[in-house]
């Protein structure tokens, strides 16, 4: 579809959950919930960015509340989960059966999963190891977390795009580390110099910013300003992918797209995502025939870019209803 051969789409006004708790996860984590809307309707889950990013009000507003049971959840060690930060404990396995055990305890029988940029990764996961406990999947800026995914964003290829902003990504490390920016972070996240620490979670955390819409720079949303939230976004995110990737396998999510050939999925991309180029998505759409993919002509990779908000929108119009 040509997204500019219709009246555009913007967000629901705002929605004031229905109920809001926590729910235990292992030994350590406690994992905020709510939800939205109608809690007869059909239900969906919201898989949030980052990994670390947190659930923010704007998100429940994909969702019409009279159509939909809405579930968001913060994941383990971000956004109003606790112990906030924490690593131990925290990997995508533990993820996977988060997504499960909170469907579990609301009692869903099966729900659409709706993520975006990280939360695309969580739920293609989710769906593989759960298939029968998705009746479909809504993805934006799929990321598949391949080494070369990570290296994209991290080592070369986002730079050529915005070298005014990888200049601030490079300050904090000294050019003798610079040909593993990943593990360069790791060593400053992790170490016991708190002021270096901070100096580098603010630096991972606004290049990310400074990448995520075609504004480029001036684009940065507030968040990334805020030191609570960058200690936890840059720790999380540097912890899964300071190994080269968060699967067994480089192509995992890939290799076992065959399990969830048949549940309607829908994919939506910007065209010029430098965050999480248009070849993931391509390449799950060429894994998922059935699958509708949407190219956004002038978006990059957030979600709240009016051409992706549209295409979200309409998306989950459409599968609201559907079992």
């Amino acid at each position: 579809m040509n997204n500019q051969t219709h009246q555009r789409r913007g967000l629901y006004p705002d929605i004031t959950p229905f109920d809001c708790g926590t729910i235990p996860a292992g030994r350590i984590h406690q994992l905020y919930y709510e939800q939205c809307g109608h809690k007869t309707a059909q239900p969906i889950v919201f898989l949030h960015g980052g990994p670390g990013g947190g659930c923010s009000p704007d998100m429940r507003r994909f969702f019409d509340p009279k159509r939909w049971r809405a579930v968001l959840f913060d994941q383990r060690g971000c956004g109003r989960s606790t112990p906030f930060s924490e690593l131990r404990e925290n990997t995508v396995d533990h993820l996977v059966e988060d997504i499960e055990r909170l469907r579990e305890h609301l009692g869903i029988e099966r729900w659409v999963v709706f993520g975006g940029s990280w939360g695309s990764t969580l739920a293609l996961a989710y769906a593989e190891a759960y298939p029968k406990r998705v009746s479909g999947l809504i993805l934006r800026g799929i990321f598949l977390c391949r080494k070369s995914d990570i290296d994209w964003l991290y080592q070369d290829g986002a730079s050529a795009l915005f070298p005014d902003a990888w200049e601030g990504f490079l300050a904090p490390i000294p050019v003798a580390e610079r040909d593993d920016m990943v593990a360069a972070y790791h060593k400053r996240l992790f170490g016991d110099d708190e002021k270096a620490r901070l100096i580098a979670a603010r630096a991972w955390s606004r290049w990310e910013g400074d990448t995520v819409t075609i504004k480029g720079p001036e684009g940065r949303a507030d968040d990334f300003e805020d030191d609570r939230f960058v200690d936890a976004f840059a720790r999380i995110e540097n912890a899964y992918f300071a190994n080269g990737g968060c699967f067994k396998t480089d192509n995992q999510l890939l290799d076992h797209a065959h399990i969830i050939a048949d549940i309607p999925c829908t994919i939506v991309q910007g065209r010029y995502d430098a965050v999480c180029p248009p070849r993931g998505a391509w390449a799950l759409h060429k894994a998922l025939p059935q699958s509708k993919l949407e190219i956004i002509g002038d978006a990059g990779h957030s979600s709240m870019e009016p051409g992706i908000i549209d295409a979200l929108v309409r998306a989950t119009d459409d599968f609201a209803g559907t079992k």
